[in-house]
């Protein structure tokens, strides 16, 4: 996913300045779609300057001016094509996975704390996802939608958790 599709998506709900991209990206699709301010500024402009998101200033007395974004016509469409369009494949890197196809190097010792401290940062990651608030009940496709992929994301850690308690107990057994 390109980062401008997220931000068309966020925009279409309604404008922001780039500040609030970069905090709604963060409360919301932040669990599988990072993105630092600068490249959401970098973005931004980009939008702009291709017709599909306009820029409008809003003065202010005591800070500086706001600028607000709103998706166009042109943008709107640009969305719709990207959400019905067949995705490309994406190539798979997973560098802890690389790590540890090549861990064989080092004492088992060394093997397994390289596993927990994996689990370390997923137990992190499980506790984050569980902290962002999704209602119980959706009571619009939206709402349902964006429950749908934190449960997404809340099933990957917990089935990575399962596999490396799985490989754990393996590498216990060849001891």
């Amino acid at each position: 996913m390109s980062l401008r599709f997220a931000i068309l998506g966020l925009l279409s709900s309604r404008p922001m300045s780039g500040y609030e991209v970069k905090k709604v990206i963060d409360a919301s699709v932040g669990h599988f779609w990072t993105a630092d301010q600068s490249q959401i500024y970098r973005t931004l402009a980009a939008l702009v300057t291709d017709g599909l998101a306009t820029r409008r200033t809003v003065p202010q007395d005591d800070r500086p001016n706001l600028h607000l974004h709103s998706i166009t016509e042109a943008g709107s469409e640009a969305l719709d094509a990207w959400l019905t369009s067949p995705l490309p494949p994406e190539p798979t890197r997973e560098p802890f996975l690389a790590r540890l196809f090549f861990a064989d190097r080092l004492p088992p010792a060394a093997v397994r704390e390289l596993l927990e401290g994996r689990r370390a940062e997923m137990l992190a990651q499980l506790a984050e996802l569980e902290s962002v608030e999704a209602p119980r009940e959706p009571a619009t496709v939206a709402e349902l939608l964006r429950a749908a992929t934190l449960d997404n994301g809340l099933q990957h850690v917990r089935t990575e958790l399962d596999w490396i308690e799985t490989v754990l107990s393996r590498l216990e057994q060849q001891a």
